[in-house]
Protein backbone atom coordinates (compact mmCIF):
# COMPACT_ATOMS: atom_id res chain seq x y z
CA UNK A 1 0.00 0.00 0.00
CA UNK A 2 2.68 2.76 -1.24
CA UNK A 3 2.25 6.20 -1.01
CA UNK A 4 -0.75 5.75 1.73
CA UNK A 5 -0.43 7.09 5.54
CA UNK A 6 -1.64 4.94 8.23
CA UNK A 7 -2.80 6.32 11.38
CA UNK A 8 -4.97 4.31 14.14
CA UNK A 9 -6.58 6.83 16.50
CA UNK A 10 -9.52 4.98 18.83
CA UNK A 11 -11.79 8.31 20.30
CA UNK A 12 -14.79 8.88 21.89
CA UNK A 13 -16.96 11.62 23.36
CA UNK A 14 -17.22 15.41 23.19
CA UNK A 15 -15.67 18.17 25.80
CA UNK A 16 -12.13 18.55 27.05
CA UNK A 17 -9.91 16.25 25.43
CA UNK A 18 -7.75 13.23 27.69
CA UNK A 19 -5.13 11.81 25.61
CA UNK A 20 -4.12 8.19 26.33
CA UNK A 21 -0.40 7.28 25.60
CA UNK A 22 0.11 3.64 26.18
CA UNK A 23 3.24 1.77 27.40
CA UNK A 24 5.25 -1.45 25.88
CA UNK A 25 3.84 -4.16 24.23
CA UNK A 26 0.43 -2.36 24.28
CA UNK A 27 -1.81 -0.76 21.75
CA UNK A 28 -4.68 2.08 21.61
CA UNK A 29 -6.68 -0.42 22.80
CA UNK A 30 -5.30 -0.80 26.26
CA UNK A 31 -6.96 2.18 27.28
CA UNK A 32 -10.72 0.95 25.56
CA UNK A 33 -12.22 0.72 29.11
CA UNK A 34 -10.97 4.49 30.06
CA UNK A 35 -12.04 5.67 26.66
CA UNK A 36 -15.80 4.65 26.98
CA UNK A 37 -15.65 5.78 30.49
CA UNK A 38 -14.56 9.48 30.18
CA UNK A 39 -16.23 9.79 26.73
CA UNK A 40 -19.75 8.79 29.47
CA UNK A 41 -18.50 11.42 32.04
CA UNK A 42 -18.23 14.14 29.19
CA UNK A 43 -14.48 14.17 28.17
CA UNK A 44 -13.13 13.65 24.87
CA UNK A 45 -11.28 10.62 25.06
CA UNK A 46 -8.87 10.10 22.07
CA UNK A 47 -5.87 7.13 22.42
CA UNK A 48 -3.83 6.76 19.31
CA UNK A 49 -1.80 4.17 18.12
CA UNK A 50 2.00 5.75 18.84
CA UNK A 51 3.78 6.54 15.31
CA UNK A 52 5.38 3.16 14.60
CA UNK A 53 3.39 0.96 16.53
CA UNK A 54 0.19 -1.05 15.29
CA UNK A 55 -1.45 -0.20 11.96
CA UNK A 56 0.07 3.58 12.11
CA UNK A 57 3.41 4.28 10.23
CA UNK A 58 6.53 5.19 11.10
CA UNK A 59 7.72 8.33 9.73
CA UNK A 60 10.56 8.35 8.47
CA UNK A 61 11.76 11.83 9.24
CA UNK A 62 13.05 12.63 12.94
CA UNK A 63 11.50 15.85 12.49
CA UNK A 64 7.94 13.84 12.28
CA UNK A 65 7.91 13.39 16.04
CA UNK A 66 7.27 16.44 17.69
CA UNK A 67 4.13 17.84 19.56
CA UNK A 68 3.83 21.34 18.28
CA UNK A 69 0.69 20.12 16.96
CA UNK A 70 -0.98 19.04 20.28
CA UNK A 71 -3.93 21.34 21.31
CA UNK A 72 -4.75 21.50 25.40
CA UNK A 73 -5.41 17.81 27.00
CA UNK A 74 -5.84 16.32 30.07
CA UNK A 75 -2.62 14.10 29.55
CA UNK A 76 -2.36 10.06 30.79
CA UNK A 77 0.60 7.72 30.41
CA UNK A 78 2.04 4.66 31.18
CA UNK A 79 4.87 2.92 30.98
CA UNK A 80 7.00 4.28 27.22
CA UNK A 81 3.83 6.29 27.50
CA UNK A 82 4.50 8.15 30.74
CA UNK A 83 7.85 9.14 29.79
CA UNK A 84 6.59 10.68 26.88
CA UNK A 85 4.15 12.51 28.87
CA UNK A 86 6.40 13.20 31.59
CA UNK A 87 8.85 15.38 28.73
CA UNK A 88 5.59 16.62 27.04
CA UNK A 89 4.33 18.14 30.59
CA UNK A 90 7.96 19.49 30.79
CA UNK A 91 8.36 21.14 27.78
CA UNK A 92 4.80 21.96 26.80
CA UNK A 93 2.81 22.85 29.89
CA UNK A 94 1.04 25.51 28.47
CA UNK A 95 -0.46 21.94 26.16
CA UNK A 96 -1.11 20.23 29.47
CA UNK A 97 -3.87 20.67 31.82
CA UNK A 98 -2.91 18.18 34.23
CA UNK A 99 -0.82 14.86 33.79
CA UNK A 100 -1.63 11.55 35.32
CA UNK A 101 0.98 8.86 34.76
CA UNK A 102 0.90 4.77 35.81
CA UNK A 103 3.88 3.15 36.84
CA UNK A 104 6.25 5.47 36.05
CA UNK A 105 7.72 8.38 38.12
CA UNK A 106 9.83 11.38 36.44
CA UNK A 107 13.22 10.81 35.38
CA UNK A 108 14.59 13.90 34.75
CA UNK A 109 18.18 14.42 33.20
CA UNK A 110 20.99 13.46 35.33
CA UNK A 111 24.63 14.90 34.54
CA UNK A 112 26.46 12.38 36.67
CA UNK A 113 25.86 9.56 34.27
CA UNK A 114 24.52 7.91 30.80
CA UNK A 115 21.06 6.02 31.29
CA UNK A 116 21.81 2.98 29.26
CA UNK A 117 25.21 2.55 30.66
CA UNK A 118 23.78 2.38 34.30
CA UNK A 119 20.86 0.45 33.66
CA UNK A 120 23.25 -1.65 31.51
CA UNK A 121 25.49 -2.32 34.48
CA UNK A 122 23.05 -3.07 37.19
CA UNK A 123 20.43 -5.42 34.53
CA UNK A 124 23.06 -6.93 32.13
CA UNK A 125 22.53 -7.77 28.47
CA UNK A 126 18.98 -9.95 29.04
CA UNK A 127 16.71 -7.00 30.24
CA UNK A 128 14.21 -5.84 27.21
CA UNK A 129 15.65 -2.63 26.14
CA UNK A 130 19.57 -4.24 26.70
CA UNK A 131 18.16 -6.68 23.83
CA UNK A 132 16.64 -4.09 21.19
CA UNK A 133 20.14 -2.16 20.48
CA UNK A 134 21.46 -3.99 17.44
CA UNK A 135 19.02 -4.00 14.49
CA UNK A 136 18.08 -7.09 13.56
CA UNK A 137 19.08 -9.59 16.57
CA UNK A 138 15.89 -9.55 18.82
CA UNK A 139 13.85 -10.56 15.74
CA UNK A 140 16.53 -12.99 14.55
CA UNK A 141 15.76 -14.66 18.10
CA UNK A 142 11.94 -13.80 18.04
CA UNK A 143 11.42 -15.73 14.72
CA UNK A 144 13.55 -18.60 15.61
CA UNK A 145 11.38 -18.86 18.79
CA UNK A 146 8.04 -18.90 16.62
CA UNK A 147 5.64 -16.24 16.50
CA UNK A 148 3.04 -17.40 18.10
CA UNK A 149 5.43 -18.13 21.09
CA UNK A 150 6.45 -14.67 21.59
CA UNK A 151 3.24 -13.10 20.99
CA UNK A 152 1.60 -15.50 23.58
CA UNK A 153 5.16 -14.40 26.15
CA UNK A 154 4.69 -10.47 25.36
CA UNK A 155 0.61 -10.50 25.88
CA UNK A 156 0.66 -12.61 29.37
CA UNK A 157 3.76 -12.17 31.46
CA UNK A 158 4.20 -9.04 33.91
CA UNK A 159 7.49 -7.87 34.09
CA UNK A 160 7.91 -5.85 37.44
CA UNK A 161 11.50 -4.30 36.14
CA UNK A 162 12.75 -1.16 35.90
CA UNK A 163 12.56 1.07 33.35
CA UNK A 164 15.15 0.97 31.17
CA UNK A 165 15.56 4.36 28.84
CA UNK A 166 16.68 3.28 24.81
CA UNK A 167 20.17 3.40 23.61
CA UNK A 168 19.35 5.96 21.40
CA UNK A 169 17.95 8.51 23.40
CA UNK A 170 20.63 11.80 23.25
CA UNK A 171 20.84 12.61 26.46
CA UNK A 172 23.53 15.16 26.07
CA UNK A 173 20.32 17.59 23.74
CA UNK A 174 18.96 17.66 27.80
CA UNK A 175 21.65 19.32 29.39
CA UNK A 176 19.77 22.72 29.88
CA UNK A 177 16.89 21.01 31.37
CA UNK A 178 19.08 19.27 34.63
CA UNK A 179 17.54 21.17 36.94
CA UNK A 180 14.15 21.53 35.07
CA UNK A 181 10.70 20.69 36.73
CA UNK A 182 7.10 19.76 35.61
CA UNK A 183 5.27 22.44 36.59
CA UNK A 184 1.58 21.20 35.52
CA UNK A 185 -0.85 19.05 38.21
CA UNK A 186 0.64 15.52 38.44
CA UNK A 187 -0.55 12.24 39.88
CA UNK A 188 1.55 8.97 39.84
CA UNK A 189 -0.19 6.07 40.05
CA UNK A 190 2.35 2.77 41.17
CA UNK A 191 1.38 -0.78 42.92
CA UNK A 192 4.14 -0.49 44.60
CA UNK A 193 6.19 2.84 46.69
CA UNK A 194 8.12 5.44 44.43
Amino acid sequence: MEGIEHRNIAEKGQGPVVLFLYGFRELWYSWRHQIVSLAASGYHAVAPDLRGYGDTDAPPSISSYTCFHIVEVFLVGHDWGAMVAWFLAMFRPDKVRALVTLSVPFFGRNGQFKPVELFHSVYGDDYYISRFQEPGVIEAEMAASGTTRVITKFLTSIDPGPLLIPKGWNWELMAPWVAAQVKVPCKVCSRRKV
